[in-house]
């Protein structure tokens, strides 16, 4: 199955500060979407005014065209996948496009590796801890967080190269999974470890799957954070 990663910058500018939940912020604006076809189409989404030059925010409309596209691409039998997608960028293109219902069926039939993760050990990891571990030949070109601001300061084709960047990332991880049938990822103390994945599988059936054991955790994620506004349309 031909894989079509997707990601989203927001455009809100905030100082999250350790250990804070990022949704204390929301709800979020989307500045720019990439979508990544593996060995073909690659495209930047956002809108722009008059003059052709970018705007702050995508507009509904260029939001609902991006959740279409995905739609179709579904359809066609695409793996449609997102890192962290069912539980941030599935959830506020639809709150963009303000179409949520479109939104949460695309988000349940997507593929979410780090979601499926999360159900495995029972805590998030990011992007580019697993693109070291699993030796991905390419970086992010920042970090996210900083994302927002350059975007307002006006230097937009930067950030439109970080989030393509990223699809092309996630393409090549999902590529990596597969083939060694367990992900990889750098922990806090600076070792590599993994766990097995045989198959991935979509965010709906996830849900399905019994929770991680989190026991030995103090502040717990709980699994619905990710899914429960997608179930609730």
């Amino acid at each position: 199955m031909k894989i079509l990663s997707f990601d989203i910058e927001i455009s809100d500018v905030f100082d999250l500060k350790p250990h804070e939940d990022l949704e204390k912020y929301a709800p979020f604006h989307i500045s720019v979407a990439a979508t990544s076809i593996q060995g073909g189409e690659e495209k930047i989404w956002y809108s722009q005014d008059e003059e052709g030059n970018p705007q702050l925010n995508l507009s509904q409309k260029d939001a609902q065209k991006l959740l279409e596209y995905l739609e179709q691409k579904q359809k066609d039998g695409l793996m449609v996948c997102a890192w962290n997608g069912l539980g941030f960028d599935f959830k506020w293109l639809g709150h963009q496009a303000k179409n949520m219902p479109l939104a949460a069926e695309i988000a349940l039939s997507s593929y979410d590796p780090m979601f499926q993760f999360f159900n495995i050990a029972g805590f998030p990891v990011g992007l580019a801890k697993v693109a070291e571990a699993m030796n991905i030949n390419q970086s992010k070109l920042m970090h996210g967080s900083g994302a927002p601001l350059k975007w307002k300061n006006g230097e937009h084709q930067l950030v439109m190269d970080y989030v393509l960047g990223d699809c092309q990332m996630t393409n090549k991880i999902i590529l990596a999974i597969e083939k060694a049938k367990r992900i990889e990822w750098i922990t806090s103390r600076g070792t590599k470890s993994s766990k097995p994945i045989p198959t991935l599988i979509q965010a709906k059936k996830i849900i399905k799957e019994p929770s991680p054991d989190q026991s030995w955790m103090d502040t717990p994620i709980p699994k619905e954070k990710f899914y429960s506004w997608a179930i609730n349309q």
